[in-house]
């Protein structure tokens, strides 16, 4: 019997997955298959009750089970496969390996395959916090899960480490559910997640925001019974002595940021940004490997889930051309470059003489600026912003006449 080969494998059925192999079927792809290592589709999505999804992309508030819910129907009246509880061990040369309790070890090949595998959170271990080895700490993401989905409670007070999104949201859906949430402690000068979700989630419900704070030590031998919150140097992110207070409570959730997963990205070779964590792609979602791309979260932590589908539908579009022999990787490509007050830039590469659209973070707040865009040092885009944030990804659009016969693009915030 002869293998079979689809046109576009997936790896992952989050929303980055889903998106992706809508945008391969619209494209015209024949066989698409997603790989999904949980017992469902939709990803984290399926967690997140709160509404906000869907405000861009559809016109009108979801939640995240409702956004899913759309993108899971869609997919499969489009006709994609998916093969659920099966772990992808490794990328090959036009294939994927995986392994299930049903199959066992399985290959899957493909004319282009699309890394879609999300993100996962900063743990207690990478942030290194000092203190005892106590029950009651968790990711932000992990008790949202357990309340969410399990219907169990982590704690009755709380103390919240970072300020990311997920950290405030869970800051509100704790309170909601009862408990006391005794403040949410930021280690910069201001929150890394949304805006809205300070006001909506913290500000609405009263609850403590510690800028320039950490925790410097956890309390307690069998449960979590305290930790201990500094004031930091702005400067130098470093505790100032004498300036420590004892929060007495029972759990503490860490909300410190997000990683891409990209272990299997790395371990194929495809070469990851310094600063994103994620493969470098090009504005088609293309890696240096030409048949392998990537969408979402594992090429760089996005704010809002719609950007992650707009992201992933090109994504899906991308890799069913290049199944159909249309997207070559091109032989030379124009680097992308942040400038002054830019963390990242993504796409870091731009395909000539096709449009793009660039994704950057600010690496620090500021009101009243100016983004410029200069190709090879002249300004193409100049445009006055009223504020920038970190945890809010910007946005700017390049024609394909901008971009003709440049080699380099930088983009400032001044």
């Amino acid at each position: 019997m002869e293998e079979k080969i689809y046109d576009v494998v997936i790896v992952g059925g989050g929303p980055a997955g889903l998106a992706a192999a809508i945008g391969a079927k619209e494209a015209g792809a024949g066989d698409v298959i997603i790989i999904e290592r949980d017992s469902s589709l939709g990803g984290i999505l399926e967690q997140c009750i709160h509404p906000g999804f869907g405000l861009k992309y559809f016109g009108e508030e979801l939640t995240g089970p409702e956004y899913a819910r759309r993108f899971i129907q869609k997919a499969k009246e489009c006709g994609v496969e998916y093969k659920l509880g099966t772990m992808v061990l490794s990328i090959g040369e036009h294939s994927v390996t995986g392994i299930n309790p049903t199959d066992g070890v399985i290959t899957i090949r493909g004319r282009s395959i699309v890394l879609a595998m999300g993100c996962r959170e900063r743990t207690r271990g990478a942030l290194m916090t000092p203190g005892a080895r106590p029950a009651g700490i968790y990711t932000a993401g992990a008790a949202q899960r357990l309340i969410n989905r399990q219907n169990i409670m982590v704690g009755k007070r709380i103390v919240i480490l970072g300020s990311g999104d997920i950290g405030m949201i869970m800051a509100r859906r704790l309170t909601l559910e009862g408990a006391e949430v005794l403040a949410v402690v930021e280690i910069m000068n201001y929150t890394t997640g949304l805006i809205r979700n300070r006001v909506q989630c913290l500000e609405d419900f009263g609850i403590p925001l510690l800028l320039s704070h950490t925790v410097v030590e956890i309390k307690g031998n069998n449960r979590v019974e305290g930790v201990v919150v500094a004031e930091v140097d702005p400067a130098t992110r470093k505790p100032i002595p004498g300036t420590e207070k004892l929060y007495e409570c029972d759990t503490l959730l860490i909300s410190c940021g997000l990683i891409p997963e990209n272990e299997l990205t790395r371990e194929f070779g495809i070469k990851l940004h310094p600063v994103t964590g994620g493969p470098e792609v090009n504005q088609f979602m293309q890696t240096e490997v030409e048949y392998i791309f990537a969408c979402g979260n594992v090429v760089h932590v996005n704010d809002l889930v719609d950007n992650v589908t707009e992201e992933s539908l090109t994504a899906g579009r991308s890799a069913a051309r290049y199944a159909r022999g249309e997207l070559k990787k091109p032989e030379q490509e124009i680097r992308v470059t942040p400038g002054n007050n830019v963390r990242y830039v993504c796409p870091q590469r731009l395909y000539p003489g096709a449009p793009a659209t660039l994704f950057f973070r600010v690496t620090e707040p500021a009101k009243k600026v100016t983004l410029s865009v200069l190709a090879d040092s002249k300004p193409v885009i100049t445009k006055k912003l009223a504020t920038v944030n970190p945890g809010e990804m910007q946005r700017v659009d390049l024609s394909a006449e901008a971009l003709s016969g440049v080699s380099t693009v930088l983009v400032e915030v001044r």
